[in-house]
């Protein structure tokens, strides 16, 4: 193994070049299923006059990246086993190899033999996610070998079942290359648990290497096995995760992209009390299982940014922390793989850190992002103040195509601690006749302004400022232009293009686009027609082509605009006031869209008109869903923005609901419009995949990133977006219909009119949960309490207050039930009838329950709405009064429910 070394203030970048081939079946499968990604970014090293010498962290993580097997420590293993909760690992008979010292502690070891996993997930939920990959609810494997990562007392734990080794050399040379690959991934884990051994500035140690023993809060172990019939595959049980237990396997996809497959990841009530959730930074599996509680909050940030077109940008991050639980000296972070850390400074003090690439296939590198990990002076104290500065560059632009720039495609751009609430204060340094926006408040610059990196200073004008497009030229002939939040934000992101503005006002809201005159390079171009002869010509002439005009979105910019401003003034009126004083919408290359706090990156399609989409061919259904996008991303600034999720478990609500709010407005414009999109999302459950599979078995919302996998790639469009949006809608419909017919019971018994009579129920929770969670990140159980606390009577299943029914069985569920209704029979009584009969849930399970609509049907009028009827299981039975001259009832007739797709 060769290593390249080169320096960058105080922290160096490791490169790790292989100049071997793997050896062996097994060695050759585990790398090729899971490719290792280097231990660090290489980046070129300035002339230095002496070697680098590695920090005590760099050192620690160095050893910690790549330690080997220790000849010293193999022992024929027998009847041993490893217990983490739900996680039972027992090693039958074979061989075993410890790890070399780290700060005295034996932090891995390597074993082939005979041995089983049996790993029992929690509830209902996890079972169905592993049956889906493993076709086993219970995981029960045997393996033949597995690669062991651990930071307590793990080989303790073993000892007893071990004995003299047969060949303890040779099998340390056929496993010691694999130990050394495999050491990597856990080194930055490794590397939070041993920082707290680390010296402070003063030379001090905290604590020694007895700290990590059996009684630490702290407990990792991450088993890397080669099953017999699973391949191989990771089990992990990690103490400080939100959710302790997780087991995956890496799947190589056909366009040589390795997607991440989470069998299950479930919480055991067990992290550690003392220590925050690390899961969010250093995961091992990609499930983002962390809660957002965290012992420190980044509260501001202070950005200064050179943007240098087409795709350099260098920055200057001054950031401020506050710590309100102890903590260790280990703090990381998110940041592009493509930029590349000068330096970070803890209060005016150089400090370690280490830039780490993400493991592939995770959502960190999915996302673009790799580690970032700060080693603070000494441990952190609950209340103190922590002032950081980052220095970085590098190209995390993506050019499109002349003028049209992607921020964003690449990563973070900024040091990232996740979606906690922060104020932002951006400067820009970019080129003149470009257009830069971003999230905030435009804001007067001041009249010093510090070059970002460089840390020199210039004297700017401040004349002329515009209010919208805060900029003005400095000496050097840059423009300068600073944004403000007037809130804490979650992310503040900005876009850079050569724009022609349009702009609308939504009450006191600016609303402005920004477009090219142009789409990007790979946009579809728009075919040539020919000119139609209006008469018969007695010469041969073929007919003249009609050339279009190429696509401008700039022409469509004002449009744009007025439609999201519509989009804004209809929220506002329901959701409360918007929650920013402007709205910037920029174009963004490609198919997808994306929102910030004030900020919107359109997709180019959005900013097509109609003539444009019918020249491409655009399918009806497809342009009427992509007429959606401004109005779902406007909404996102309401949920998402305003009030963010609180885990993966629960982004889904922010999708779901954006994307209900904005057919909200197409529903009461155009009912069948917006039943068509609706049966589309139902259909697109039950079509089947280029796999084979029906996107509605890849899970729950609640699996959230989790629905990424190799058996269903669309598997989150599919659910988060149209199950979500489902399941928005059948609460609206349940809330609508129950306040109906409870308004009707009470009319009689008031004098006088009610107050909000007559608004829609739904929307009335929806203003009651912005106005409770504005700035905080909520559960989707929080969500749901806050339309129970208004639950009317006919909706309180089995008499109580709660949507617990709904959470479980649709939320929690993956069902599209079959209504059907039998033994109907009329009874009449005094002024009507009394209708009976049974409903029956085909294809669900027992558990689920439906608040099913039920209609009589009159001769001569529309069907009555006689009540709803709570369906329990496989079969229901009910008695409804009814009006005389009912002849037939009806189930759901307005389809109100995501019920299967009617054969």
């Amino acid at each position: 193994m060769k290593r390249i070394l080169t320096t960058v203030g105080t922290h160096s970048y490791v490169t790790k070049v292989s100049d071997r081939f793997t050896r062996g079946i097994a060695l050759a499968v585990l790398l090729a299923v899971f490719p290792w990604t280097p231990a660090f970014g290489a980046q070129a090293a300035p002339t230095q006059a002496e070697p680098h010498r590695p920090g005590p962290a760099e050192s620690l993580y160095l050893q910690l990246s790549s330690i080997g097997l220790d000849s010293t420590r193999v022992f024929r293993v027998r009847d041993s086993s490893i217990d983490r909760s739900a996680v039972h690992i027992t090693l039958e008979d074979g061989t075993i190899a410890f790890t070399r010292d780290v700060l005295g502690k034996i932090t891995g070891a390597f074993f082939e033999g005979d041995g089983e996993v049996l790993l029992v997930p929690r509830d209902d939920v996890e079972r169905r996610s592993m049956s889906l990959f493993t076709g086993m609810a219970i995981l029960e494997e045997r393996f033949t070998t597995a690669y062991f990562r651990f930071n307590d007392n793990t080989a303790g734990e073993l000892q007893p079942g071990l004995r003299a080794p047969e060949d303890a050399a040779g099998f340390v040379s056929r496993w010691d290359e694999m130990a050394r690959d495999l050491a990597q991934v856990d080194a930055m884990r490794l590397l939070a648990t041993f920082s707290e051994m680390l010296p402070a500035a003063d030379g001090k140690v905290f604590k020694d290497s007895s700290a990590t023993g059996a009684d630490s809060t702290d407990h990792l172990l991450h088993a890397r096995l080669q099953g017999n019939t699973l391949g191989v595959f990771d089990i992990v049980y990690d103490s400080t995760a939100g959710e302790q237990v997780e087991a995956g396997q890496a799947k190589a996809a056909g366009n040589g992209a390795v997607d991440y497959d989470v069998w299950t990841s479930f919480s055991v009530g067990e992290s550690g009390p003392t220590r925050p959730p690390l899961a969010q930074t250093l995961q091992t599996l990609p499930a983002q299982t962390e809660s957002r509680e965290d012992s420190i909050f980044a509260r501001s940030y202070v950005i200064d940014a050179q943007v240098k077109p087409p795709k350099e940008l260098d920055a200057e991050v001054k950031l401020n922390l506050e710590v309100v639980r102890d903590r260790s000296q280990f703090l990381v972070f998110e940041l592009s793989r493509f930029l590349k850390i000068q330096s970070v400074e803890q209060d005016g003090h150089a400090v370690e850190f280490i830039q780490n690439p993400a493991v592939e296939g995770t959502r960190l590198a999915r996302s673009g992002n790799d580690l970032v990990a700060v080693i603070l002076l000494e441990p952190a104290r609950k209340g103190q103040k922590i002032g950081l500065r980052f220095v970085y560059g590098g190209e995390v632009l993506a050019e499109a195509g002349k003028g049209l720039l992607y921020v964003g495609a690449r990563g973070n751009w900024y040091p990232n601690r996740g979606l906690a609430m922060s104020d932002f204060d951006l400067t820009f340094h970019y080129p003149p006749g470009w257009t830069l926006v971003a999230t905030g408040k435009p804001t007067p610059v001041s009249k010093t302004v510090a070059t970002p990196v460089q840390g020199s200073t210039q004297e700017v004008s401040t004349q002329n400022i515009s209010t919208q497009n805060v900029s003005m030229q400095n000496v050097e002939g840059d423009q300068v232009g600073r944004w403000v939040s007037e809130r804490p934000l979650p992310v503040a992101g900005f876009d850079l293009g050569k724009y022609v503005r349009g702009t609308a006002l939504a009450g006191n809201v600016h609303v402005d686009t920004y477009a090219t005159i142009g789409v990007e390079r790979d946009f579809p171009n728009t075919p040539a027609q020919i000119d139609p002869v209006p008469e018969p010509s007695r010469h041969k002439i073929p007919p003249p082509l009609m050339m279009p005009l190429p696509l401008s979105p700039a022409r469509n910019a004002a449009a744009v605009a007025e439609s999201v401003a519509r989009a804004i003034r209809y929220y506002s009126d329901r959701l409360g006031p918007f929650p920013y004083s402007n709205l910037a919408l920029t174009q963004l290359p490609g198919r997808e869209s994306q929102g910030w706090p004030g900020l919107i990156f359109l997709s180019s399609y959005a900013f097509l008109s109609p003539e444009e989409r019918r020249e491409l061919h655009v399918n009806p259904l497809a342009e009427l869903i992509d007429q959606q996008v401004p109005a779902h991303e406007a909404a996102h600034q309401w949920w998402g923005d305003l009030v963010t999720w609180s885990t993966y478990r629960d982004q889904w609500f922010s999708e779901g609901l954006a994307n209900y709010c904005a057919l909200m407005i197409l529903q009461e414009k155009d009912p069948a419009g917006f039943r068509q999109i609706m049966e589309k999302y139902r259909q697109d459950l039950v079509t089947r995949n280029k796999e084979g599979n029906l996107p509605k078995d890849a899970g729950p919302v609640t699996l959230g990133s989790r629905l990424f996998s190799s058996h269903f790639p669309g598997g989150y469009e599919a659910i988060s977006y149209g199950r979500g949006t489902w399941l928005f809608h059948m609460l609206r419909c349940m809330l609508q219909d129950a306040a109906a017919q409870d308004e009707d019971k009470e009319k009689d018994k008031r004098t006088g009119p009610r107050p909000n009579e007559g608004e829609d129920p739904f929307v009335q929770g929806l203003r009651k949960f912005r106005e409770r969670y504005e700035g905080k990140a909520i559960s989707t159980r929080q969500l749901l309490e806050v339309f129970a606390e208004s639950l009317p009577p006919s909706l309180r299943y089995e008499g109580k207050a709660s949507l617990d029914w709904f959470l479980d069985g649709w939320v929690n569920g993956t069902s599209l039930p079959r209504l059907e209704l039998h033994g109907v029979k009329f009874t009449a009584k005094a002024n009507g009838v009394v209708a009976t009969g049974v409903i029956r849930q085909e294809d669900s399970p027992d558990t689920l329950v439906t608040s099913v609509p039920v209609y009589a049907v009159i001769s001569g009028r529309a069907p009555v709405l006689l009540g709803r009827v709570f369906a329990d299981g496989q079969e229901t039975s009910f008695h409804l009064s009814a009006p005389a001259g009912t002849h037939k009832l009806l189930l759901d007739p307005n389809e109100t429910i995501l019920t299967s797709p009617k054969r």
